[in-house]
């Protein structure tokens, strides 16, 4: 009997690594963004995703419409749990979309305020995604299926730790995307903030690699029992922070932002190793929280539609818009 379960698991894993890694490194430009160089590079900057910013967030969509229709209690649980860090995340990506458009037709006295709505929605986007992963990573107080904590157990000294950690890697796949995608001053600008932003992903990762068998039992189980095999992903971060390091030095221009993609896929299937297979931990396996089965193969049928499409329009749109931005150019 096929396992709709585990197919629908691997869908949203799917999902979630794509948007991350789509949707953060723009989120990294626009935190990024107040501390450029000067105004043409700031233009520059947007311009790099102004084609693709908007495409990268389907992957938002799909995860989240999958999550609610394959596994429905992930729903009734995190979203009472999280109903504030989820507004926040919204509430940022909304800033953050408004002030693209806006910016490019804004007059000079006005442009300031535009820039400040992105910079400030990519930011409050990156720590609540950040502030959720960490949330996750504590787990949630349940009973019967029901979420009985309180409204802000999501925040914590953990929580609000993963959550910079985040800004910080988002910042780092920004950074690279700048390496990759600019030149001259914006280019070397990059290239001496890569390091920097390196070492703060590294720093916050190492406490949070100590922290996290403290806050949960589970975690530090899994860890120290399986030696080995658990110990290979973050081995594999590392030698990405390797790569990148060794590629700046070089000046190379894509190595950098393909290993940092790599750092980011290294660490979230450790996350996912960590935690398999509760979807809300510390209580519910996937299993616990699937729908019905008809209802996974309904939704199935869709999807595997729906998704060769969205990776044809993905890779036809970056190939459409691949090479550098240069001053006057964009695609606004």
């Amino acid at each position: 009997m096929i396992d709709f379960t585990m197919i629908w698991a691997v869908i949203i894993a799917f999902g979630v690594i794509m948007y991350v890694l789509m949707d953060g490194f723009d989120l990294g430009v626009g935190i990024l963004y107040p501390f450029a160089p000067h105004e043409e590079s700031r233009d520059l900057m947007m311009n790099s995703v102004a084609p693709v910013w908007d495409g990268n967030e389907t992957w938002l969509v799909l995860g989240g419409a999958g999550l609610l229709g394959a596994f429905p209690l992930v729903y009734s649980v995190l979203l009472p749990a999280l109903y504030l860090g989820v507004f926040l995340l919204l509430a940022g990506l909304i800033f953050r979309g408004v002030a693209f458009e806006f910016r490019f037709k804004a007059s000079p006295a006005s442009k300031g305020y535009w820039s400040a709505a992105f910079a400030i929605g990519s930011t409050v986007a990156a720590l609540a995604q950040g502030i959720v992963v960490g949330a996750y990573i504590q787990g949630f107080e349940t009973e019967n299926f029901v979420y009985v904590g309180g409204a802000f157990d999501w925040l914590t000294p953990f929580t609000v730790l993963t959550g910079i950690g985040l800004v910080i890697g988002y910042a780092l796949l920004g950074s690279t995307w700048l390496i990759m995608k600019t030149e001259g001053e914006t280019q070397d600008w990059a290239y001496r903030l890569t390091p920097k932003l390196l070492a703060g992903v590294l720093g916050v990762f190492l406490v949070i690699s100590f922290w996290t068998p403290l806050v949960d039992e589970f975690v530090r189980d899994r860890w120290f029992s399986n030696l080995f095999s658990i110990w290979l992903l973050p081995a594999g971060a590392l030698a990405c922070a390797w790569a990148i390091i060794r590629a700046v030095n070089r000046r190379s221009e894509g190595i950098p932002f393909v290993a940092t993609m790599g750092l980011f896929i290294f660490t979230y299937l450790g996350l996912l190793a960590s935690k398999w297979p509760y979807v809300v931990p510390p209580d519910y396996t996937l299993y616990d929280a699937a729908s019905a089965r008809e209802s996974q193969l309904f939704l199935l049928i869709g999807v595997l539609f729906v998704i060769p499409v969205v990776l044809g329009y993905t890779a036809w749109t970056y190939w459409v818009f691949r090479g550098k931005v240069r001053a006057g150019e964009g695609y606004h």
